[in-house]
Parts: C-alpha cells; structure tokens; sequence
C-alpha cells in the first residue's frame, strides 16, 4: 500500500472450473465431475499461453489467487506449472500473497506440503459448517471430521494463513447450530473467517427447490441476528471485522480480496475469469469459445507485440474469447470506488477519492446529496472530515445506500 492506502501492485486470479460435484446454491461457473488427464493437461495449457500472451515483466504482482469451482481437484504439478508461468511472465514480489481455494477432504498432507514448497502461502477451504446435517444440505462433498483433517493436514504442511468460508440462514439451520459451528471454528483459530449469508441464485437446485416449496428462505430477522453474531464472536476474540462478510487477525486480511474493494488492477485467466486494467473491465467466456479465443490471441499477439486494453476488444478473438468488454468512463470508475469501497469498514477515504479522480468527493456526488443524509441522520452512514463508511448496523441495509452510487 502507498502512503494514501492506494494499492498500485497487480492482483491475479485463475479460475479452475472443475468441481467433483455441484452445490445446490453455487451460481459460480463450474463444471461437475474431476476432469480426466487430458481435460485437465488441456485446460492448463490453455490458462499457460493466455497467461503468457497477457505477460507484464515490467509489472509487480503481489496477490495470486487461485479459485473456482474446486482447484485442489488438480494435480499439484499442474497448479505448480501456472504459478510457474506467472513468475516467469510478471514479477512476482518476494512477499506475494498467494492463495488456493480447496474443499475439505480434497488434500493431505503430501498434496499440500508440494504446494508450499512451491511458494503457495495461503489456503482459502470452503468449511461451511461443522454441522453434518447443514452440510447435506447444502450439497457438500464433505463432512466435518474432514474440515479438521485437511485443517491439520495444512498446519503440518506450513500454512500458517488459513481462511475458512462459513454459512448461515440455511434453511433448518436455527442460531445454536449457528453458534456450535462459530464455536468449533474458534477452535481451530484460523488467521481469517469469511461468512455469508445462503444467497439463492437463479439457475441453481436451490433456487428450483424455492420455487417449489421444499425449501423456504430464513426470515430477515433471523438473518441479521446470525450475522451479528458473528461478527460478535468474531471481534471478541481478537477478529478485526473489516469487510461487510470477512474478519482476520490483525495482518491477515486477505490482500487479494482487498483489491476489489479498494478498486485496485486484477487480470483474471481461465472460463469466466474477469479482469480490471488500464480503466477497462472484460469477462473470459464460459464456452469453447474461450479456447478458440485464446489460441488466436496467442497467434495475433506474437505477430503484433503488446497491445492497449481498449483496442483489445475490437480484435477478431475478442469475439471468442470474452462475454463482456466494457470501457470504463469517469462515473463508471468513480461509482464502482465508491460501492465497492464501503463494503470495507473503514469505508473511503476523501484523499484517496480526490488523488484518484482530481475532483472531491462532494464535487461528483452534490446531486447524490439529497439521498445520502438521511442515512446519515439515522447513523447508518458515518460521514466525518476523511471519508464516509458504513456502520454495523448500516451493514444490514448495504445495498439499498450502495444504489445511491451506482
């Protein structure tokens, strides 16, 4: 971080869409079922030459995050080969945060301790719940004895950054549940805890299930309270609570994750990975589109050199490879530093906003004014001389203030 808390290092995320199964709520692209050898030799080398044709020497990357879908689903020797790449085509800082998602039940020691040795420093695992019936569910693979296997099997292996993903509000899933997996949790004391609320997404068995009757959603009251108790839980045994579903011991927020809600650049590798750069948003297709896409980016790309990011999307594998493309404008940029920014609960920062944009905060948003104060008034936003955050409570209705930027 610059002095004014402006992140200027590179993030990079690989998305490994490949999943031994489909949870009932995932709206994330993935794809059911372990890919065999030469699906999985297929889709690394794919991700190789889109990261080599995306190469930056000249620029520092110091977050690496490897999500999906399930990455511990590959080989180690196939995460190995991408990292590699990545060293070898930016410069990868010394200190590099360096994340892999993974399922509980999906690693042992053996797996893990070839990752570390290979510079894999973080280890983010989808928990979920310590409750067997909560975790059926929800459709997991796993059961709670394999959360602590793989959590130990990650301490022996060197992970001393260990993020755990929790959920509440699942339906049949009532507060003591909730504060038996809050207290397991607190057992195994890892260096950072993410819980979300069970969102149901269009598109997924969940969501078919709702509309059917078998599930009914948690009452908003319900909801909130789980969320506070959390955040409680959390704080009163030394978390700092710094984003709207993240809490970390002091020095272990999760960097990557940081540079979407401080606005930071990110290039996204593999089927519906997203990048932000140089001012211009795109989003990798989900297709065999991608593929093709890349292939000719590959080719396109050594005959021509290094191109801009906006005149990336006019090109003939354009077409292919990404669903989206979008150059951002002043109040794009502007709006999303805002939004996203207030999901951090230190909010924004004035500075920070009049250094990025060369106007005020007060100047861009005087005609957002009339519908900012009286979520000042009732203490939802706290608005002081440096900069404008949420409160706890202001948490709860997030979405409703965040439109008023959008």
């Amino acid at each position: 971080m610059t002095k004014n808390n402006i992140d200027t290092g590179l993030g990079i995320y690989v998305h490994i869409p490949f999943c031994i199964s489909k949870c009932i709520y995932c709206g994330f692209y993935s794809k059911a079922g372990a890919p065999d050898a030469e699906e999985e030799n297929t889709y690394v080398n794919l991700l190789v030459q889109e990261i080599e044709s995306a190469a930056r020497p000249d620029r520092e990357v110091d977050s690496i995050f490897f999500g999906g879908g399930t990455p511990s689903i590959l080989k180690a020797e196939s995460l190995i080969e991408i990292l590699s790449t990545i060293r070898r085509c930016f410069d990868v800082s010394a200190g590099c945060e360096i994340t892999l998602e993974a399922n509980p039940g999906t690693v042992n020691k053996g797996y893990l301790s070839k990752l570390y040795e290979a510079g894999f420093n973080r280890l983010s695992m989808g928990c979920q719940s310590f409750s067997d019936e909560v975790l059926k569910t929800l459709g997991r693979i796993h059961r709670s004895k394999d959360v602590y296997e793989s959590f130990s099997a990650a301490r022996v292996a060197g992970f001393d950054n260990i993020n755990l993903d929790l959920m509440f509000s699942v339906p049949g899933a009532d507060e003591e549940l909730w504060q038996e997996t809050l207290d397991k949790m607190m057992e195994l004391s890892p260096e950072h805890v993410s819980f979300y609320s069970l969102q149901i997404e269009e598109d997924t068995p969940l969501y078919n299930m709702y509309k059917n009757g078998i599930f009914a959603e948690v009452s908003d009251e319900l909801d909130r309270s789980m969320y506070h108790r959390a955040i409680e839980c959390l704080k009163s045994s030394g978390y700092e609570h710094y984003e709207i579903s993240n809490a970390a011991k002091p020095g272990f927020e999760c960097r990557h994750n940081l540079k979407y809600w401080s606005l930071s650049e990110y290039l996204g590798f593999g089927k519906s990975a997203s990048s932000f750069i140089d001012g211009v948003r795109f989003t990798n297709a989900t297709d065999d589109g991608y593929g093709k896409g890349v292939l000719m980016e590959s080719a396109f790309l050594k005959s021509r050199g290094v191109l801009s990011m906006p005149e990336l999307g006019n090109l003939e594998f354009a077409k292919y490879k990404y669903s989206e493309f979008h150059v951002n404008d002043f109040m794009d940029t502007a709006s999303e530093f805002v939004f996203l920014g207030l999901r951090r609960t230190a909010g924004i920062s004035f500075d920070d906003f009049e250094q990025r944009f060369g106007k005020s905060f007060a100047d861009v948003y005087a005609d957002r004014r009339v519908e900012i104060e009286p979520f000042i008034e009732s203490g939802d936003l706290v608005e002081d001389e440096s900069g404008l955050r949420l409160s706890e409570r202001g948490f709860d209705i997030s979405n409703k203030i965040m439109a008023i930027f959008v």
